[in-house]
């Protein structure tokens, strides 16, 4: 369920765009995110620091595309985002020696330093050559060409990425004791 409350606004823009173009879907990705965190918030649960952080960039880059009548600020949107994800993953590995994906996964699973860092790291690529291929797609591919890569294709990516990295890892993963606190 979580993963399709993320996908939400997602979607929402891929259906917008097919029946009323990229401005109508611009404007309902911004609501839709709205409403992800005021759910979110109504139902006394926490916003994540990555919903606030997507709410923020779709609302700028949004809404330069709503005011400026230039779809290119919603194409650089993923872009940016899966950027900063990964200058975030970097920074607080090179610069705080702190292990951000080790940080959100520890509690589930245990393994090994070194296989923790590969983690860290793939992710931080990963990253910054999702933000890569969508700027290639977005000013190489037609507007309808990016919204279904947005959609579909980055997912797809995102999927054999995750599976890659489980068969990867699998060797080194340890499952936690139930009973631990």
């Amino acid at each position: 369920m979580k993963f399709l409350f993320d996908l939400f606004p997602i979607i929402l823009f891929f259906v917008a765009f097919k029946f009323a173009g990229i401005y109508a879907a611009t404007a309902v990705a911004i609501a839709a995110t709205f409403a992800q965190v005021a759910w979110l918030k109504l139902r006394g649960k926490k916003v994540e620091p990555m919903l606030w952080v997507t709410l923020g960039i779709i609302v700028v880059f949004g809404g330069a595309t709503l005011i400026f009548k230039d779809e290119t600020f919603i194409k650089w949107k993923p872009t940016v985002l899966y950027w900063l994800f990964a200058v975030v993953l970097v920074a607080a590995q090179v610069g705080f020696g702190k292990n951000l994906i080790r940080s959100m996964m520890s509690a589930q699973v245990a393994m090994p330093d070194f296989a923790w860092t590969r983690l860290n790291w793939s992710w931080a690529l990963f990253f910054a050559l999702m933000g890569v291929l969508n700027l290639y797609v977005a000013y190489n591919y037609s507007t309808d060409t990016w919204v279904s890569f947005k959609l579909f294709g980055g997912m797809g990516l995102m999927f054999a990425f995750v599976i890659a990295q489980a068969v990867y890892l699998a060797r080194f993963v340890q499952e936690k004791d139930s009973a631990q606190p």
